[in-house]
């Protein structure tokens, strides 16, 4: 009688246990991430798959089907994931000879000019240009750069303005010590030259990405290789309808085949 008042035994069941991982077909992942981002791993599937792994481990995410349908509505874990697999490596003066047409391009247009640099890593691309133009002569006031990414760990590491030895190595003793504030082995970026350049964390594919606004210069080095054919030819358009000029031509890297 009123047994059901008594306090239940707690479960010698083990629920962990009963928990089924599952991380082996990885690609709905990689086509989710394809059309979210257009980046593809079409030939880099068990890199994926290793990472994708540890990223749910480390959520205790226990299969990738869960990922998959969290991912879908969480838009934290969605830019988490995206940081993840997005990789950053980048220098100041990377392939100078465009930066030096670019100055050259600048300096004849003779007026403001809005330059976009997509994408823009961790700021050594776009806050190059501005020393580029600065050491060019060009007035602060002619210009401004806009630097987009869509891995925002790499967009706050550019707006801190905070390099290594490694990412100026490209640089003169001179730009150096012009533009740069040594502390320890840290170069700290002068305002002079982040005030420049505005970073905004955005996908080219959004829906609103044309919202961004026209420019007079587009650079976009080393984005294109990420992408298959098709992806590559419907960013290329994206792009193309941001110039302001239709005719003037659009700074691709070197490794960015079409």
């Amino acid at each position: 009688m009123f047994s059901f008042f008594k306090k239940k035994e707690p479960s010698s069941i083990n629920l962990e246990e009963n928990i089924e991982y599952d991380y082996t077909d990885v690609l709905p992942i990689a086509e989710f991430f394809k059309n979210e981002t257009g980046v593809t791993f079409d030939k880099q599937v068990s890199i994926l798959q290793n990472k994708v792994t540890t990223f749910c481990k480390q959520r205790e995410i226990y299969s990738f089907r869960e990922l998959l349908k969290l991912i879908k509505s969480d838009k934290d874990l969605k830019q988490a994931l995206i940081d993840y697999l997005t990789t950053n490596e980048t220098f100041f003066y990377r392939e100078f000879k465009q930066i030096k047409e670019l100055v050259k391009l600048v300096k004849q247009a003779n007026r403001n000019v809005s330059i976009l640099c997509a994408p823009s890593a961790t700021g050594e691309e776009p806050y190059g240009i501005a020393i580029a133009l600065l050491e060019a002569g060009v007035s602060q006031n002619s210009f401004h750069i806009t630097g987009i990414d869509i891995n925002s760990d790499a967009t706050q590491k550019a707006t801190a303005a905070i390099y290594n030895e490694r990412n100026i190595r490209n640089l003169s003793q001179s730009i150096l010590e012009n533009y740069f504030l040594k502390e320890n082995s840290r170069y700290i970026l002068k305002d002079i030259v982040k005030s420049q350049v505005t970073f905004k964390v955005i996908n080219l594919f959004d829906p609103d990405f044309k919202n961004i606004g026209k420019f007079d210069f587009i650079f976009s080095r080393n984005m294109f290789i990420y992408f298959d054919k098709e992806t590559k030819i419907r960013a290329k358009k994206i792009l193309e309808d941001l110039r302001k000029n239709p005719n003037q031509e659009i700074f691709f890297g070197h490794a960015d085949l079409f």
